[in-house]
């Protein structure tokens, strides 16, 4: 019996059972598309997530108030940096591109009867290139207009949508915190939030501004440190630590501040999606060993029923390879069938829930390689002991059996 002649008689033997072959390949079929959707899913979220950690700014070190003992004010806010860190920063920092202070505070927006809840963040016009503002129509405001502490202001893409609909909001005058503030710019979409911070329900104002009329107190929220280049990001992070510290202490020796440098939080990030994709795929792994050990139990069962059919062949002259060619072949094809049948549904389980959960829908080829791949060796595993079964029956023995 040929290779042809093999494939022809297991394709044969599948086509005589098609409602037994079509469950013994559900195992396969779920393993393979849970495989592929769970491993795409977490690509895309890995991909979401890089996005937005990249879209809050580049090369970029952060420098929060340290939320110890002794350093806040009587509701709770750290107040330990002020503008003259910045300036600090700024004389002692060689690498440091930009160093801006921030203040971000929750506020009331009108305009007209419409009225919203939105983030406000006061910072220099340095700002904009920091956290990678670019405008959608208008301008950014002026070194000018910060200094003056000029009530403008650059709405994002969604207070904006929230606010004025399809209308322009530029010229028109809304209310911060009961303040009137002229809108002349928008920002692009960033795309949601990172955390706290929602970038696109922002509103961006003069630093000066935000201290003087919004917030009324000196201390800042943040400095954002704008690193020359990736190169250099660990020393400027170094020296941005070093110059703080020599005044940023508490009585108690205390540092007042922590800084973080957002490099370090994309390699978390993309570990953290590493992990999660290896759990996942070794989880929906699990539903093709079930469909393996089903394949194996029918498969068996075949050996069991076609006793005397494999009698007669060996009677005829077949010989062990032939009869082990054919079953296994079965096994392989009901995995391989099951496989493709998978890989379909797996990658419209991408598509489905990747539009749920609102992230980018990923198709890794690797993992559409590698799933398919797993399907056909499970059926060489798991078909092998009922095919060597077979070869090895005795032809007196297997003809006499009922």
């Amino acid at each position: 019996m040929t290779l042809r002649e093999s494939l022809q008689a297991a394709g044969a033997a599948l086509v005589s059972n098609k409602l037994r072959s079509t469950l013994t390949t559900l195992g396969v079929v779920i393993g393979v598309a849970s495989v592929i959707a769970m491993i795409g899913i977490a690509e895309g979220t890995k991909r979401q997530t890089l996005s937005r950690l990249e879209a809050m700014g580049s090369n970029m070190i952060v420098v929060f108030p340290q939320w110890g003992q002794g350093n806040r004010t009587q509701t709770g806010e750290a107040q330990s940096l002020k503008l003259s860190d910045v300036a600090t920063i700024a004389s002692k920092v060689p690498t440091a591109t930009h160093v801006a202070g921030e203040v971000r505070m929750r506020v009331t927006v009108k305009y007209g009867s419409n009225t919203q809840q939105s983030n406000v963040t006061g910072g220099p016009p340095e700002i904009q290139d920091i956290r990678n503002v670019r405008l959608q129509e208008g301008r950014f405001y002026t070194k000018a207009e910060d200094e003056a502490a000029e009530k403008v202001c650059v709405l994002g893409w969604d207070i904006n949508d929230r606010l004025f609909g399809q209308e322009s909001p530029l010229n028109t005058r809304i209310r911060i915190n009961n303040q009137d503030f002229e809108v002349i710019g928008v920002a692009m979409f960033k795309g949601g939030s990172m955390g706290p911070q929602n970038l696109d329900d922002m509103i961006w104002v003069p630093l000066h501004t935000a201290l003087s009329r919004l917030q009324r107190r000196d201390t800042l929220s943040s400095i954002s440190v704008q690193a020359a280049d990736s190169s250099v990001m660990q020393y400027t992070l170094d020296q941005v630590q070093d110059t703080l510290s020599k005044t940023r202490r508490s009585a108690s020796g205390e540092q007042l501040f922590r800084a973080f440098n957002q490099g370090e939080l994309i390699e978390t990030a993309e570990e953290s999606a590493r992990v999660l994709s290896l759990l996942l795929a070794g989880v929906a792994s699990v539903s093709l060993l079930v469909g393996g050990i089903g394949i194996m139990n029918i498969m068996l069962v075949n050996v069991t029923e076609r006793t005397k059919e494999i009698g007669l062949r060996k009677a005829l002259g077949a010989t062990q390879d032939m009869i082990l060619s054919q079953f296994l072949l079965e096994s392989v094809g009901l995995c391989l069938l099951g496989g493709l049948i998978g890989v379909v549904l797996g990658v419209s389980g991408v598509f489905a829930v990747a539009r749920l959960m609102a992230v980018p829908p990923v198709i890794v080829p690797a993992g559409v390689v590698i799933a398919f791949g797993f399907a056909a060796m499970v059926g060489i595993f798991f078909g092998f002991y009922p095919a060597y079964l077979a070869s090895k029956l005795q032809p007196i023995v297997a003809l006499r059996t009922e």
